[in-house]
């Protein structure tokens, strides 16, 4: 796919992260991330696609300054993440919330404690403070305030996914991440999980980067999606752009979802009002697009 410069009269959207070249292997023989290179624009909602063990899950620990690249960098708002002082780099990392790939609960914590969290570490929050900033996360995520007194043993699947979430914005971040939000959840699950990313992104106008396998929720929350394949990010667009792209990669990809992926109301509408627009990527969307 190539790249399609946007018109003069584009505004364009603010760079948040911007990945350079970046390599990744822990076999010397077999490169996970082999010049990686992709842009993450203030206010929008990115999904990361690819197959399991392509290394997506990597790419988010190295952007949170958890990794080190064997080569290449990471910009954060155009300053270095791995060229960072710790100050700095934790003032970073408050400004991003991360849902876990398996909500990373703390088993002996109560929900209460565990959406506090990071308030008792990095703030002088009071305990009445943190107790109605948890009640607060948890009303939004739908979740009864009540919950907050019970422990992650004692929620569904979906609820321990949904504390992960009130958890990751109870610091109120600029930035979300999402490590596989609806891994392992009933369909209904599912649907609640990406509604809630879209209302997040809404509302409260924050960054979303989305690992995911599940493509309604990369074709219904993202407004742009980048498939991750031999270790290069090649195929970068929107969610019509790549349900109907002719590339043997990104068809292959999504085959398995494509009749229930063209269902969707705006990829239907998308398709109809211009064929040519959805084979044509890279073009930056404004954020809130979708």
């Amino acid at each position: 796919m190539g790249q399609t410069r946007p018109s003069s009269t584009m505004q364009m959207p603010a760079t948040l992260f911007e990945l350079r070249g970046l390599c990744k292997s822990f076999d010397p023989q077999v490169p996970l991330i082999a010049d990686a290179n992709l842009t993450v624009y203030e206010g929008e909602t990115l999904a990361l696609i690819g197959e399991s063990g392509s290394g997506k899950s990597v790419l988010l620990k190295i952007m949170m300054g958890l990794m080190e690249p064997d080569e290449g960098e990471v910009l954060f708002r155009g300053k270095n993440v791995h060229m960072m002082d710790q100050p700095a780099l934790d003032d970073m990392r408050r400004q991003v919330g991360y849902v876990f790939q398996n909500d990373a609960l703390f088993d002996s914590m109560s929900v209460l404690d565990n959406i506090g969290y990071g308030m008792r570490e990095h703030t002088k929050a009071s305990d009445e403070d943190i107790l109605e900033r948890a009640q607060d996360c948890l009303e939004f995520v739908g979740l009864e305030r009540w919950r907050v007194k019970l422990y992650p043993a004692e929620l569904s699947g979906g609820q321990r996914k949904r504390v992960g979430v009130a958890r990751a914005i109870a610091m109120r971040p600029k930035v979300l991440m999402y490590d596989e939000p609806t891994q392992g959840l009933d369909p209904q699950s599912i649907t609640r999980i990406a509604n809630l990313i879209i209302r997040l992104q809404k509302e409260l106008n924050a960054t979303s980067v989305i690992v995911t396998h599940d493509m309604r929720t990369a074709f219904t929350a993202a407004d742009r999606i980048a498939l991750l394949h031999e270790g290069r990010f090649e195929y970068v667009g929107s969610p019509a752009q790549f349900a109907y792209h002719d590339a043997e990669p990104v068809k292959e990809f999504i085959a398995d979802a494509l009749e229930e992926i063209q269902e969707l109301p705006f990829l239907q509408a998308a398709h109809q009002a211009s064929r040519e627009d959805v084979t044509q990527t890279q073009i930056p969307p404004s954020p809130g697009a979708v």
